[in-house]
């Protein structure tokens, strides 16, 4: 293979895996399995998600407070830009 060739199948590769690998995946990440990894991440057990429910009331524009139910236990999760998570047990 002469290297003009070579070098059109490489590009032609690696315009695949590029455009493979911006893909979203098939199962769409919901809220609550976005912050239970979060929770987990810091030692908190969520065996399940169940829900994760924004709570308005207590949120602020740089805090947003979530609910999150999980099968085992139900959180109240405050989440802080470029900061650990704070978590309630409720």
């Amino acid at each position: 293979m002469n290297a003009d060739r070579y070098l059109s199948v490489l590009g032609g590769l690696l315009a695949i895996v590029l455009l493979l690998n911006g893909r979203p995946c098939s199962a769409q990440q919901t809220p609550a399995d976005g912050i239970a990894a979060q929770i987990r991440a810091q030692g908190y057990r969520c065996d399940a998600p169940v829900s994760a429910e924004r709570d308005a009331a207590l949120s602020r524009p740089d805090e947003a407070v979530w609910i999150l139910k999980c099968q085992n236990a139900t959180y109240r999760v405050r989440l802080i830009p470029d900061l650990a998570a704070r978590v309630e047990q409720l």
